[in-house]
């Protein structure tokens, strides 16, 4: 493998943001530590020993003050304002609380940032820890896969360079859900793209193991669906379209085929069978076994209604004027 150069001294910093992940930051901080110059933990009103932890490391902390919502992007802003008042590094790495940060892997973004000028994040692979352990967290190790390439958007562990971030704003408090997204998307307007690498970034532990907080992280993914939709137009288009199709048309079929006729509901039957196997069908091709594929499609297919209910709370609280409220599903 290629010798990387190391990064260069106040080069780049970290910001690292989580709640109640001590035993996590534990294992991912040394790795962290050994690839960046500096760093800060932003805390979300941990009841553990998060905050010790991170000072222990050498972190700088900021505990946020509960009188206002918690969010990631309210987070990540916190932690790269920390960063600024001692001199905002050239780059940034940000880091969520449940992820482990590789080794070398800060080193192998900052070497595409500096080849493309015009490169403002660069993200890497995420795995799950242990994808075995539930059904929901082998499809959280689906959801991460991305080809390597130039991409619209990324999770929020990325780094990045850090006039980017201060050019556009940061990330957009307002924004309970797919604030990377919106992230990526502004970055990509001021005319830096994001960039995704085949090298394996970081370990996340989903640690979904029950069936209403997945359901509850798949209303939480639609209710970014539509409200970053509304400020991207064209973003997330695709992804309203199905659960429009397969979270409200496809049962509003079934129910009128009980008083119009019963081919109705057989043929909203039908088209989700057809969905059911296409998805089946992609994630054979793309190495999972057919036992599981089955499983994970299934799985997929009811993502639809937990999504449509997301879409709903939006537009129900932007028709009210009412203000976004985060949705915790852990």
């Amino acid at each position: 493998m290629t010798q990387l150069p190391p990064p260069r001294p106040q080069e780049v910093a970290a910001v690292v943001i989580g709640r109640n992940e001590a035993a996590r930051l534990r294992i991912t901080l040394p790795a962290l530590c050994a690839q960046v110059a500096r760093g800060v933990y932003v805390d979300s009103g941990s009841r553990d020993d998060s905050v010790a932890v991170a000072r222990a490391h050498g972190l700088e902390v900021v505990e946020l003050d509960t009188s206002a919502p918690f969010s990631a992007a309210r987070g990540r802003n916190a932690g790269v304002a920390a960063l600024r008042a001692g001199g905002l590094p050239e780059f940034v790495q940000l880091l969520d609380g449940d992820c482990e940060v590789q080794p070398g892997w800060v080193a192998a973004g900052l070497n595409h940032l500096r080849s493309n000028a015009d490169c403002g994040i660069v993200a890497g692979q995420i795995e799950e820890i242990a994808p075995g352990a539930s059904i929901y967290n082998a499809l959280c190790d689906v959801e991460w896969r991305k080809p390597a390439g130039e991409i619209a958007s990324c999770t929020g562990t990325m780094l990045l360079r850090g006039a980017g971030f201060a050019a556009v704003g940061g990330f957009n408090p307002s924004i309970i859900a797919a604030e990377d997204d919106d992230f990526c998307l502004r970055m990509r307007a001021h005319g830096l793209r994001t960039w995704m690498l085949a090298r394996p970034m970081a370990r996340h532990d989903a640690d979904l193991h029950r069936f209403a907080p997945w359901w509850r992280r798949m209303v939480r993914a639609g209710y970014g669906f539509a409200q970053v939709g509304d400020l991207h137009p064209g973003h997330f288009t695709a992804s309203r379209r199905r659960v429009l199709l397969y979270g409200l048309a496809l049962p509003v079929l079934a129910l009128a085929g009980l008083f119009l006729g019963f081919w109705l509901t057989l043929a909203a039957l039908a088209l989700y069978a057809l969905s059911w196997g296409k998805t089946a069908r992609g994630l054979m091709r793309g190495g999972q076994p057919p036992g599981r594929a089955a499983k994970l499609a299934g799985l997929l297919v009811l993502t639809k209604p937990a999504n449509l209910i997301g879409l709903a709370t939006y537009y129900l609280r932007r028709a009210r004027r009412q203000e976004n409220q985060i949705i915790e599903y852990k």
